[in-house]
């Protein structure tokens, strides 16, 4: 949906079903566009029930789907109204997947309701996406108009992206990538064409805090601004729906980060609904700044070697939309600007010759001789509640083969997966729900014994919490040399005094399980180091910056500023430039080399310097000189 300021905080909601349904096709009754099927997208039901709108994964998988996130209870019921183009007997198909498969039941298992009567297949039972048989049934004259409906009959995440009902036997969905959007398309009679939004100044992809930062500076410079973001809340790690606290200093920016930051409340903590509050108020009130929530962009169109539009479809009623803009920023943390134009990008830990990373002491656990696909991994938070009885809770089996024996009642940063055989934007489902069975085994470990026997699962975040993957390649690569060395640079415009902060999986060092992680630290030669301007605008593409962990860097380089603060400062010092690009005509690389002093005079790193922030708004000492 478009946010416009004048009703931005009357609409905006810390749930998805909240702002997803006031879209007026939103719940629309999914009727035929054959006279012989119907399809019915999940994500436009207009009752959402107790399952939750899953579209962290659409970039990837090509569809949002419903989750069935009750905790170990079934969730209410989702549903939706549909027309049948005539009375019949009907074959029925069901997008889903059994996201847990082996010896044991489902853990995912759901029916299909047409009307009160549950069709006779039980879903979510066959392993990877496909298009999962329903059998038949029967649809009377009486039955034309009807509801479907989605029971969950676990709480253990099942989940369902479509409902397809035909006349015809042989008319099985594709499961193609290429085939299967525009079929769904056709069926639900989206048009293929995307309306039209008009141009901007400036398109930011990504609403985490390096995108609201970019926002908010470059409203101040009188730059109009698209921010597309594929949740409908901002904030991303930091918003209510992962609650990750920031980490970082303001730098020289606080007065743009005291206004989308958080306080150091315990990750997990539900005080993070309060900070989205906050957040999306001081949002709302920038005057040249319009949002498009819950859209996700899937394309976008390149003319002379510069990005000239991006396409986004809006997740509750799949209206596809166009933007063209002057200037882009990739502040999507998987890099997806970058990588749709044909960037560079670097992914995984680079050798430690290359860029003479090498830290002896840690050896491979820091920096390898070879280069491979690790990353730092991705989280998901959690935790527990005290009740004043013995808690029940279903057996699973199906997470004891990746929890074992551990025991634990709550997650932290520490709970954290990577492997070099799994990507996390191609496997990040895969990844998610490999976390799931972490916390599904360790919890049920813990409430059989005695002191942990009263303690209820409260909230387990289902969005994953991401660290690291692509990493769009710039004029410099910022390197962990860089970093420690406390190397300044003529065209630094981020200052951070954090560690170097490298995380790796304790499965390497022999741990029983594969879901924790711990950080290795390295200090800093000269108590600060600073990002340079050419780290945060693409080689490749002329139109386009970088804000964020998709910032130009290698995996070392990445380990001190991934964090949200100095993220944020890559934000303020992006839309700043995106104001000069505006106000001399000219792209990111030429405000680098011909105004880059206005440019640091702006992030206030030039001339008369605002004090220095840390993230808890004290003023802290400057940078000692160095010979």
């Amino acid at each position: 949906m478009t946010l416009h300021r004048r009703d931005f905080i009357n609409r905006m909601s810390l749930a998805s079903v909240s702002l997803l349904a006031s879209h007026p096709l939103f719940g629309k009754t999914a009727i035929s566009t054959d006279r012989k099927s119907v399809l019915i997208e999940t994500a436009h039901f207009g009752n959402l029930g107790g399952w939750m709108l899953d579209s962290q994964f659409e970039p990837h998988l090509g569809f949002s789907y419903l989750l069935a996130h009750g905790l170990g209870k079934p969730v209410e019921n989702a549903s939706s109204k549909i027309k049948f183009p005539k009375a019949g007997r009907y074959h029925v198909w069901a997008l889903t997947k059994d996201w847990c498969p082996g010896d044991w039941e489902s853990p995912g298992r759901f029916q299909v309701l047409l009307g009160d009567q549950a069709l006779s297949e039980t879903f979510g039972t066959k392993p990877d996406w496909t298009w999962q048989t329903g059998g038949t049934v029967e649809v009377g004259s009486g039955q034309i108009n009807t509801t479907v409906s989605l029971k969950d009959l676990t709480g253990f995440e099942g989940r369902c992206s479509a409902i397809y009902f035909s006349l015809d036997a042989n008319d099985k969905p594709p499961i193609d990538r290429d085939k299967l959007p525009q079929w769904r398309r056709d069926k639900v009679g989206l048009p293929s064409t995307a309306v039209d939004q008009g141009h901007y100044d400036l398109i930011i992809v990504g609403g985490g805090i390096s995108g609201c930062a970019a926002a908010i500076t470059a409203d101040s410079q009188g730059v109009k601004v698209a921010v597309i973001h594929n949740r409908p809340v901002l904030g991303g790690n930091a918003s209510g729906e992962i609650r990750v606290h920031t980490e970082g200093i303001h730098g020289r920016a606080s007065k743009v980060l005291d206004k989308i930051d958080t306080p150091h409340y315990p990750n997990s903590d539900p005080l993070a609904l309060e900070a989205d509050k906050k957040r999306m108020k001081n949002m709302m009130a920038l005057k040249n700044v319009d949002y498009f929530l819950s859209h996700t962009m899937n394309s976008l169109e390149m003319k002379d070697g510069r990005i000239h539009a991006v396409q986004a479809m809006e997740t509750a009623n799949g209206t596809l939309k166009r933007f063209t803009g002057t200037q882009f920023l990739d502040s999507t943390g998987d890099g997806w600007l970058g990588h749709m134009s044909g960037c560079e990008y670097r992914y995984g830990r680079e050798s430690k010759h290359e860029f003479n990373e090498e830290w002896e002491e840690h050896g491979e656990l820091w920096s390898p001789e070879k280069p491979d696909n690790r990353v730092m991994g991705s989280s998901v938070m959690w935790y527990t509640r005290a009740t004043n009885k013995r808690v029940k809770f279903p057996a699973v089996p199906w997470a004891k083969t990746v929890a074992k024996n551990y025991v634990a009642t709550e997650g932290e940063w520490q709970w954290e997966y990577s492997h070099n055989d799994l990507h996390q934007v191609y496997d990040a489902e895969t990844i998610r729900d490999h976390m799931f069975r972490a916390i599904y085994g360790s919890y049920d470990n813990a409430i059989k014994r005695r002191q942990n026997a009263n303690l209820e699962l409260d909230w387990i975040s289902f969005l994953v919490g991401k660290r690291e993957s692509r990493r769009i390649v710039g004029d410099h690569i910022y390197s962990g040399v860089d970093a420690r060395d406390s190397i300044e640079f003529p065209d630094s415009v981020v200052i951070e005094k954090r560690k170097i902060d490298v995380h790796y999986q304790q499965k390497l060092l022999g741990y029983p399980v594969d879901f924790k992680s711990e950080a290795i630290f390295q200090a800093i030669k000269n108590t600060y180091y600073y990002i340079p301007y050419r780290s945060l605008y693409a080689k490749d593409v002329p139109n386009l910056q970088m804000a964020g962990r998709c910032f130009s860097c290698t995996h070392i380089g990445l380990g001190g500023p991934r964090v949200m603060n100095t993220c944020g400062q890559m934000g303020v010092a992006t839309g700043y430039a995106a104001g000069l690009c505006k106000k001399y005509g000219k792209d990111p690389r030429q405000i680098g080399k011909d105004h880059i002093k206005e440019l640091r005079k702006l992030c206030g790193h030039e001339g008369e310097l605002p004090p220095l922030i840390d993230r808890a708004g004290d003023e802290i000492a400057e940078p000692a000189a160095t010979s």
